[in-house]
């Protein structure tokens, strides 16, 4: 058991981390500084990895109606932490969101780190912007690394991985979009971790994942399976399609994977065909 890291919050990506990280988590509700620094003194834990976040019920446009709770999870609570976190000598690792800016397909390049044209019009999104500039001034002198990432992609069952929402919807647009694939954004976690990294990193796969490209795999070794290619337009949501840069990741030395390379293990995996 690794003492040195504790995880908070027991959700999707926590859980995940928890299980490859073999370190403490805690699922206690923070309210407060006091809260967050009860925690940090039984743990006595040298990084925190703050997994807490609100996402929807059913997708991003449910922080609509939760509107405080989103507030204390993705914007008030990672701010608590990275005061308790400076206070105590600690390094904070926060897993934030790549789904926060504005992006034009024919006009922009991928996305790089210190990027600002935001995207407002989703409350999810302007939540997850306040906490992220916050600590991106904070990391210019503290210990603080700023994990973002973007479309999670499993190899296994989960109601968060977007194989499971794309198979269950059966309709699927077709615009590149960046994506990250759990496994190997754990490397990546370890790896920046193991060398100390500070400030913003986008944690996705390199290139971009077009639905129907995946789908289209998924099909191959399920071939019943039917599904439709709808255009933007009619999907009629408020919603953050766009790529985000790899280059800083690959200069710390670690090894992106193309997303399109990993469609085959991920569904054959997810399919417990080996």
């Amino acid at each position: 058991m690794n003492k040195n890291i504790l995880i908070l919050g027991k959700g999707f990506i926590g859980e995940r981390l928890q299980k490859e990280l073999n370190c403490k988590i805690d699922g206690s509700i923070i309210n407060s500084f006091s809260d967050a620094d009860k925690l940090v003194k039984k743990y006595k834990p040298k990084i925190i990895i703050n997994c807490i976040g609100i996402t929807g019920r059913h997708n991003v446009d449910g922080c609509e109606l939760e509107k405080d709770t989103t507030l204390l999870a993705n914007s008030f609570i990672p701010l608590i932490l990275a005061e308790v976190a400076l206070r105590n000598n600690i390094k904070l690792v926060h897993i934030s969101s790549g789904c926060i800016f504005n992006f034009n397909y024919k006009l922009d390049k991928p996305i790089k780190e210190d990027n600002q044209d935001y995207y407002f019009d989703l409350f999810y999104s302007r939540s997850k912007i306040y906490s992220d500039r916050a600590l991106d001034v904070l990391a210019k002198q503290y210990n603080i690394l700023i994990a973002r990432i973007r479309i999670p992609l499993l190899n296994a069952k989960h109601p968060k991985n977007i194989l499971d929402k794309l198979i269950k919807y059966k309709k699927v647009i077709d615009i590149p979009n960046s994506v990250t694939y759990i496994p190997d954004f754990i490397r990546a976690i370890k790896h920046l971790i193991k060398i100390d990294a500070r400030g913003i990193y986008n944690l996705v796969n390199k290139g971009g994942l077009r639905y129907p490209c995946l789908m289209k795999v998924y099909k191959k070794y399920v071939p019943v399976f039917k599904y439709k290619v709808l255009a933007l337009k009619k999907l009629g949501l408020s919603r953050t399609n766009l790529l985000l840069s790899t280059a800083k990741l690959e200069k710390t030395g670690f090894k992106v994977r193309n997303i399109n390379s990993v469609l085959e293990e991920c569904v054959k995996e997810y399919l417990c065909l080996r």
